[in-house]
């Protein structure tokens, strides 16, 4: 970091007790970024490093059951399914292997194989291999930022054992499971199970595990999702996190336009992307400043939660990689430091609720140093 008044006041905490804190929110775990998604050690490892609130994607199987996984159709680079003929023959897309003018392919979903089927799997790094020849070949492909070390069988999780899970770490930990939008591949209905269906059994299973509504943090990209909870279950859905990606200046328009749609419709927190937050600014651009968008969302007074952090690489090669997270403001993103400097301005000038991220260590370091409490279950109408 540069010198300066934020790197001295992180600095001035370097001995401060550090507590669980609900601003700092595993992504898939918490511990994504050393260990396979989505698994009992990603999750494991985000609440060791003091993350409040833990997350599951939620996602449902052949046979409705209801897993943890970031995406219906990710299980080829996510788990060991490849290696495991009797299931990998039940892929959408079964392995077949590269050849002088295609990669290698596979397309494999959770709604392939049965619940028990998933629960056999082993969790792994996301990433594959395009030019392999063999399933064993296709495994590899992690981007060489992460590591494989701990890639010995994460234990993948439905959604029940990531509800029992997490309410039993020591200390106060919450919950924040993302209804999954089917991709094409899967069409809605699903053998006759609805969107609405899915999204009424996400919250019976915290229903049943007797959890209370004010520790639940619901996601969804789709907002007919975020309407249906408040219809139907308002305790569940006031709490709701509605995603939101644009990419383009006209979708980002359109999404402004829409922000007092979305808070009379009773939308309390909008999730957006951490580059639909910020622009370059201030003097000859060279500052990171709030977008606005960012601004737009504080305007309508909606609460922000935004995603994802610490998800990105070396931030001196964001702008040659072409990285995400980043492109806002990469003409002037040039080391890790920096992390810091986007925390400071999504915290301090934008005012977010809470941060999900890949590593849950440096969040809620910051979150302790700064006295940032997270968004307060059950204070929303």
């Amino acid at each position: 970091m540069t010198d300066g008044p934020l790197k001295q006041k992180l600095q001035s905490c370097e001995n401060k007790p550090v507590t669980i804190n609900q601003f700092s929110i595993g992504h898939r775990g918490g511990g994504t970024l050393q260990f396979p998604e989505e698994t009992q050690q990603s999750e494991d490892a985000g609440a060791r490093m003091g993350a409040g609130v833990l997350e599951c994607d939620v996602s449902f199987a052949s046979d409705r059951g209801l897993v943890c996984r970031h995406s219906l159709c990710d299980l080829h680079t996510t788990t060991d399914i490849l290696l495991r003929p009797e299931l990998a023959k039940k892929c959408t897309i079964p392995f077949t292997p590269a050849n002088a003018t295609s990669p290698a392919n596979a397309l494999c979903c959770t709604s392939d194989i049965t619940t028990a089927e998933y629960s056999s799997l082993c969790g792994k790094q996301d990433g594959f291999n395009a030019s392999a020849r063999t399933p064993q070949d296709y495994q590899y492909g992690t981007p060489t930022w992460r590591t494989e070390l701990y890639d010995t069988c994460g234990k993948v999780l439905t959604l029940n054992e990531y509800i029992d899970l997490v309410n039993e770490y020591p200390g106060y930990r919450n919950f924040t499971p993302e209804l999954k939008t089917p991709p094409a591949q899967v069409p809605m209905p699903f053998k006759g199970y609805t969107q609405q269906q899915y999204a009424q059994d996400m919250v019976d299973a915290f229903r049943n595990k007797s959890i209370d509504y004010s520790r639940i943090w619901p996601q969804s990209f789709t907002y007919d999702d975020i309407i249906f909870w408040l219809k139907y279950d308002h305790e569940f859905g006031k709490q709701a996190i509605y995603l939101v990606e644009y990419d383009t200046p006209e979708d980002i328009a359109a999404g402004i336009s829409n922000l007092t749609i979305a808070k009379a419709a009773g939308v309390n927190i909008i999730g957006p992307a951490l580059p639909m937050l910020l622009t370059v600014g201030g003097p000859q651009n060279k500052t990171i400043v709030p977008s606005a968008y960012a601004n737009a969302v504080k305007a309508a007074g909606l609460d922000i939660i935004a995603w994802t952090y610490e998800r990105s690489g070396p931030l001196a090669t964001v702008k040659s990689r072409g990285e995400y997270y980043f492109e806002s403001i990469a003409n002037i993103t040039y080391y890790d430091g920096q992390y810091y400097e986007v925390l400071d301005v999504l915290v301090n000038q934008i005012g977010i609720k809470g941060l999900f991220s890949d590593w849950s260590a440096t969040v809620t370091y910051f979150a302790n140093c700064f006295g940032l409490k997270g968004p307060v279950g059950g204070s929303y109408k």
